[in-house]
Parts: C-alpha cells; structure tokens; sequence
C-alpha cells in the first residue's frame, strides 16, 4: 500500500484512535487523527484524504452533521465507526452518504480489509493498478468521469458526486435502460431498508435533472427499482 493513501481518523477516543491508527499504519497507510469535527474539517480544506473514518460521538458537534458535511461538500470516502449500532443510525448514515458502516467493539482486521474493499470502490486505492485510459460516460446532455467523480454538462457547468452518489451513478451507467432493483443499488451496503437508496437517488435526480420532481433520466419503476432511460456512451478521456 502505498503511502500516498491519506485517511483521517475522526474520534475523540484515544484508544480508539490509537487502535485504528496502529493497524491501518501497519498496512501501509498514512494515517492522520482528530478528536473533533472542527479539526478534521480544516485538515480537509488544507489536504483532502482519500478516506475519513468518523465516530457519531463527537465532543464538538452530531458524527451524523459532519458526515453529511463531507458527503455533500469534500470527494472524499466515509466510513462510520461507531458505538452507535441501531438500525436507524446504520441507515441515516447510510442516507446521508456514507460508504460504509462499522460498529463497535470491532475487529481490527476487518476495519482493515472494509477500508482496501472500499477505497478499491471507489477508484482511491494507490496500491492497485490504474488503467492509463478513463472511460468517460456520455449521457443526455452529461458527461461523468468516474475519477474524479464530476459531472459535466453539455453547457459547461461542472458539479462533482459524492463517493455514495458517483457509485450509484456508476451502476445505473453499465446498466442503461435496464431496470435494477434496490438490494441491487445499494451492492455491499444491502441493509433491510429501503429509504437509504431513496434518499440518495433523490439527491443524485437534483443534480441531473431539470426538475426533479419529473425525473426524465432515471425513471421510478414501482414495485421494482430505478432505470436509467437514457443510452450511454463510453468514450476515451484522452
């Protein structure tokens, strides 16, 4: 792994954050930690990370604020490691878009293999291979580019997806006009709750559609799932 792979740890808990930190340097990560919302945020503003694991607990402001905070705002990861284990945590989280939701205790090892399955999904992990040709996607009147997770419209405009949005994206672009269920969206974060790939499909539609309200690009198929109405065309980057 190499060494350019930054994660912050978000976690008021020193033997939590030592723990974490420890593991994940073993493997070859670059590892920074933070006790409060506040300071990871400037962190993020001066060197954005690949990855931010952040705890619920934190002193200074609601866990569930500032993952919504970086989902919305910074192209970055998130995974939730928290004590707060109920489903309607795991699922707000997961709405707000997060990438992946561990709770504690926790086993160290697989904090570690969640971190490498999801930066690997998320096009982020610097110890695989890159290919030296991205594949542009061409659909309507967008263009996205899966690594750097931005929109371009035909006019000009460009908006960049969070991770949870571009990956949602992504499945419905290799997928076009093909009806896919919401256990299918939502791959390996599967939870028995529909509204997490609801509520991320909603912010996904405001985004690409002229008025969200009447999707013309991803159709509603009641009782089934979504589908993306439009051809797509995959074009080299260069």
């Amino acid at each position: 792994m190499g060494k350019s792979d930054l994660i912050y740890v978000v976690d008021d808990e020193k033997d939590i954050c030592d723990l974490v930190c420890t593991e994940l340097e073993y493997y070859g990560f670059d590892i920074r930690a933070y006790q409060t919302g506040a300071q990871a945020l400037q962190a993020i503003k001066r060197q954005p990370p690949a990855l931010c694991i952040v705890d619920l607990g934190l002193p200074d402001m609601d866990g569930l604020a500032l993952v919504k905070e970086l989902c919305d705002n910074a192209n970055v990861g998130v995974l939730i490691l928290s004590g707060r284990g109920s489903l309607p945590d795991r699922v707000l989280g997961l709405e707000l878009g997060a990438d992946d939701y561990i709770t504690k205790p926790f086993e160290p090892r697989e904090l570690v293999a969640r971190v490498h399955s999801l930066l690997r999904r998320i096009g982020k992990d610097d110890s695989q291979p890159r290919p030296s040709n991205i594949k542009l996607a061409r659909f309507a009147d967008w263009t996205f580019n899966p690594a750097t997770l931005t929109l371009t419209r035909d006019s000009g405009d460009i908006l960049t997806l969070s991770t949870a949005e571009a990956d949602l994206l992504g499945t419905l672009l290799r997928a076009p006009q093909q009806i896919l269920s919401r256990d299918r969206l939502l791959g390996e974060q599967a939870i028995p709750y529909d509204r997490s790939i609801d509520s991320r499909m909603s912010r996904l539609r405001k985004k690409l559609e002229a008025d969200p309200k009447e999707p013309r690009i991803i159709k509603t198929v009641y009782g089934a799932g979504y589908m993306l109405s439009t051809s797509v065309e995959w074009i080299d980057s260069a």
